[in-house]
């Protein structure tokens, strides 16, 4: 892959950025640690400390999570952006992240009526059955998704289908809450305010893993979807089976979501705003640039707003939706404005 003029410069000031901001979250909250302590417990120079619990248990799964979930929404609303030719096509769009909402509404506001429920402290796989039930109600979601997409060719059509869902479950979660008990109506409101704070080291590198994985593949696109973004008629005359395109990419992005909602409840905006400013910073549409990008540009901005986030000398943080709603909704409606500007002239 061969960079020309500024990008190089770029990608390494990003790189670095995205490096400091990992360790400035390990550094900063609401408990002042030494730069030399941050860096022994990293090495297991020590282990027992109660710095070392709050770096390794706390600190470290929170930013490895805020930076895989910033690059996964950056890349899946790239590739649902590029997908429907649309720069409002966003991670929700589709109603997937809807589809993790209702199942975490589904267990947490009618577990009492089950028997079971799952803020009780003692209930020891309560977060595990909450991850599984986010990740079942949103595959569930993408397999409608899929299966309308192989049945009807105009893609647009999936987009309102997927949109339409999203209202239909949403409506279904309205009714859950009213029905609901305050106790578990307050739990599911603060998962869907959003947190990079929900995930134990283990879970933290698993997802990352899995969100790794789906990057490495992604990279097999950028060539096929530069000529994608030229027209449908074009890229079949060039010899890309544009249906395949478009499942693979639908397939790629629904996972993503599922597994960023999940572990962290919906993020508000970051799959929007972030094809836009590397679109913006590195002046192009080329697909080999963009996608890499959107990966670094994606953890920085997360790493970003979790670090604003942390409010120093308390135990709790701003919900994460409300610093990413702040960054990314001016730099959506810039967008907005730019693009109906240009096709003014």
């Amino acid at each position: 892959m061969e960079f020309k003029g500024k990008t190089p410069l770029l990608f390494l000031a990003l790189s670095f950025g995205v490096l400091l901001l990992f360790l400035l979250n390990l550094w900063y909250g609401s408990v002042l640690i030494s730069w030399g302590d941050v860096l022994l417990s990293l090495t297991g120079g020590e282990t027992a400390t109660s710095n070392s619990i709050i770096v390794i248990q706390y600190r470290l799964p929170q930013a490895i999570t805020a930076l895989s979930v910033g690059a996964a929404l950056g890349l899946s609303g790239l590739f649902l952006q590029t997908l429907f030719n649309n720069p409002l096509a966003g991670p929700s769009v589709l109603g997937i992240s809807s589809g993790a909402s209702f199942g975490v509404a589904l267990v947490v506001l009618t577990g009492s009526f089950a028997g079971f429920d799952l803020l009780m402290p003692g209930l020891v796989y309560g977060k595990f059955i909450m991850v599984a039930a986010a990740l079942i109600g949103s595959f569930a979601v993408l397999l409608i998704i899929i299966f309308v997409s192989s049945r009807i060719a105009n893609i647009v059509v999936v987009l309102i289908i997927g949109i339409m869902i999203g209202y239909a479950i949403n409506a279904m979660v309205g009714v859950l809450q009213f029905f609901s008990r305050s106790m578990e109506l307050q739990a599911y409101v603060l998962w869907g305010l959003g947190s990079f704070s929900k995930t134990t080291l283990s879970q933290s590198l698993v997802l990352s893993a899995s969100i790794g994985l789906l990057a490495v593949i992604s990279f097999r696109f950028p060539n096929a979807l530069n000529i994608f973004l030229l027209g449908k008629n074009y890229a079949r005359s060039m010899g890309i089976n544009t249906k395949k395109l478009q499942l693979s990419v639908l397939i790629i992005s629904g996972i993503l979501i599922s597994l960023a909602t999940a572990f962290t409840g919906p993020i508000a905006f970051l799959g929007l705003a972030i094809p836009h400013i590397a679109r913006n910073l590195f002046n192009t549409s080329n697909h080999r640039i963009l996608l890499p990008a959107v990966i670094l540009l994606g953890a920085f901005v997360a790493l970003l707003c979790n670090l604003v986030a942390k409010l120093p000398g308390y135990d709790t943080s701003l919900p994460i939706n409300a610093v990413t709603s702040m960054i990314g909704a001016p730099i959506v409606i810039w967008a907005i404005v730019k693009r109906s500007k240009i096709k003014q002239n």
